[in-house]
């Protein structure tokens, strides 16, 4: 018995028992044989038993198994695994029993002999199988099972008897008759009969059958003809009937050549819309460069549903020449073409299509060179910063802010030099936000952006206020101590729209740091706005995960002592929740009775009970019983009954 096919018993009787059985056990050395076959002949083995033992057969079992294995087939519980133990068995007797048993058994025991026929391809079993079906007293499911078994089998004979039973079946039947005969073709086509293949797929096709017979048996058909085939597949393209031509165009996926790529061309233009788009796209999946003449011409004019098909087919084919006539109709007047178009440039491969749309980009035409930036990007052509650069400090104002985030998108932080260059030539509105956005895409792509800070105040001293707002907002993003320092001394400047710049920009930081900073803006502002800003993004620091609890907690009364607004008293109680403190839990419940923030004081409590449930039990027990009282949220409920529950343990202990 091969390896491969003693493993997959091994792994099936494993499956079988439920993996309970280990190795040792599952495989049975030859000797074992004797004990085993006993096991199948003693009255008093359980049913377990013998199916064990066949489980062992199916793996050593030789011609001595054979016969006790043959004299369950008919026990419906047992029938199965003997089937089992005896499919693998390499011996001419076990054929012979199974076709003595064709005669003798009924039911769902005679289904699985046949099926057992069928694994074994045994040859002689064709005319019993033959009489089986003449008589049709086995009833459907063995008739069925018996030209299944046909197939299997696949030789002429057997062929031969389902060709008969194509005129004799029932219509229930009909299925069985067809798989049979496709499988019989296939095995004579893999065997080199190819006559008696197309033989089959000739019979097949002509009858009225269902569309999956009929497409299966002309694709059979064309394939086992080879080169000859061609013929056969140029005629069902002129078809009228869909399905058989839909059946020509997926079997051509499967033929080499350009013989058929030129039947696939040469049926093209006479064909209906629907058909022609199936071709094209037929031709597109086979990537033929020769069919690149024809589909080019359907691009440039005719019915938009055929060009769209035709242009997106291109970059399947990924030939060069496709690179002008897509670069043409990327600025067609019609928006679905050109959309079609450029998606089919962004996906061609090759330099000389990044040399393209490079050219574009240099072209005189702003539409064109916006589209040609959007390709840049797409196509992640990170070799064309010079040229965006260039662009980028040219005189087109729609392409100039395009050009500048492109260089943010796809350059590194070995572009930031010249990017500050760009904001500090920058003047007008658009240019200065894409150089912003730009400069801060570089900047975080490196692995300590604090870094570059010094980079960017060396500029402070000779930028015009609308750059250093600008700079003011990256060093934000930037963030660390030089940035601070920086953006601090800008909160003085003069110049409104730097200071306001610098403050918002102390707003927004994202460490702990700024935190001294925002409480004295909250503290002494003059400015309700600025206030309010700082106050904001002072409480939203405590959500710094670098601060310890007991800094949250002091961040929170420094807070809950300037808080006036509603707004800013719901934004605190939803920063409290993260501070696992009893004293947290304190402030939280001074605000659940108060309509306005009672349902963010609710929230807040049950959040920082579980976390502190074990410590403070009686605490958390008190606080979530007023919780149950006030609100009909129901995850709170749910959550602040579980916790409870917990406290209540807790406190027990």
């Amino acid at each position: 018995m091969p390896k491969s096919r003693t493993l997959i018993i091994l792994i099936v009787a494993l499956l079988l028992t439920g993996g309970t059985v280990s190795f040792a056990q599952t495989v049975a050395s030859q000797q074992d044989e004797p004990k085993l076959i006993a096991v199948l002949k003693n009255p008093d083995a359980s049913q377990k038993e013998k199916a064990d033992a066949c489980r062992q057969l199916a793996i050593i079992g030789t011609k001595d198994a054979v016969a006790p294995l043959v004299a369950l087939l008919g026990d419906e519980k047992l029938s199965h695994m003997a089937r089992y133990a005896l499919e693998p068995i390499r011996d001419p007797a076990v054929d012979e029993a199974l076709r003595e048993a064709l005669g003798k058994l009924k039911g769902m025991p005679l289904v699985g002999v046949i099926g057992s026929i069928g694994v074994r391809r045994d040859a002689q079993a064709v005319q019993p199988l033959q009489q089986l079906l003449m008589q049709n007293e086995a009833g459907p499911y063995a008739m069925s099972a018996a030209v299944r078994a046909l197939g299997q089998i696949g030789t002429v004979a057997a062929a031969e008897v389902l060709k008969v039973s194509l005129d004799h079946a029932p219509p229930e039947g009909m299925p069985d008759v067809y798989e049979g005969l496709f499988r019989c073709a296939e095995r004579f086509a893999a065997e080199g009969n190819r006559g008696a293949a197309i033989e089959i797929y000739d019979t097949l096709r002509a009858r009225n059958a269902s569309h999956q017979v009929r497409a299966g048996a002309l694709r059979g058909a064309i394939l086992a003809r080879g080169g000859d085939g061609v013929a056969l597949l140029r005629e069902h393209l002129r078809s009228n009937d869909y399905i058989l031509f839909s059946a020509a165009c997926q079997t051509a996926l499967e033929m080499p050549g350009a013989e058929v790529t030129q039947a696939l061309v040469a049926e093209l233009n006479g064909l209906p819309a629907d058909n022609q788009i199936l071709v094209i796209w037929t031709l597109g999946k086979r990537g033929d460069a020769t069919a690149l003449p024809a589909l080019f011409a359907l691009a440039q004019k005719g019915e938009t549903a055929i060009r769209l098909e035709a242009i997106r087919a291109l970059p399947q084919i990924d030939h060069v020449s496709a690179v002008p006539v897509l670069v043409e109709l990327s600025g067609n007047t019609d928006a679905k073409i050109a959309e079609a178009a450029q998606d089919s440039l962004a996906a061609l491969s090759g330099d000389q299509t990044d040399a393209a749309i490079t050219a574009m980009l240099e072209s005189g035409q702003s539409s064109q060179r916006l589209v040609a930036l959007d390709l840049m990007g797409r196509r992640r052509m990170t070799k064309s910063i010079p040229t965006l650069l260039k662009a980028a400090g040219g005189d087109d104002a729609k392409v100039r802010p395009a050009a500048i985030r492109k260089v943010g998108e796809l350059g590194s932080i070995k572009d930031l030099p010249a990017l500050l260059d760009v904001l500090m030539r920058a003047t007008e509105r658009e240019d200065l936000d894409a150089a912003e956005r730009a400069l801060s895409a570089v900047c975080i792509k490196t692995d300590n952006p604090q870094s570059q800070a010094g980079k960017l105040t060396s500029l402070m001293a000779r930028a015009k206020p609308e750059q250093k707002a600008a700079l003011l907002r990256v060093l934000s993003i930037v963030g660390g101590p030089e940035a601070l320092n920086a953006v601090r001394a800008a909160a003085n400047d003069a110049n409104g729209q730097v200071s306001d710049a610098a403050v918002r920009a102390i707003c927004s930081w994202k460490t702990a740091e700024a935190a001294p900073d925002l409480l004295a803006l909250a503290k002494t502002s003059s400015e309700p706005s600025r206030k309010t800003a700082a106050l904001q993004g002072y409480i939203n620091m405590v959500r710094d995960d670098s601060l310890s609890t007991e800094q949250k907690l002091a961040m929170c009364k420094q807070a809950a002592e300037l808080i006036a607004r509603t707004e800013d008293k719901k934004l605190l109680l939803g920063v409290l929740g993260t501070v696992p403190s009893a004293e947290a839990l304190a402030m939280a419940m001074t605000h659940l009775d108060n309509e306005a923030t009672s349902a963010e004081a609710g929230f807040a409590a049950v959040a920082i009970s579980e976390k502190i449930v074990e410590q403070n039990p009686q605490q958390v027990t008190e606080a979530l019983q007023k919780v149950l009282k006030t609100t009909d949220n129901k995850n709170v409920i749910k959550t602040a009954k579980q916790t409870l529950q917990k406290a209540r343990k807790a406190a027990a202990r």
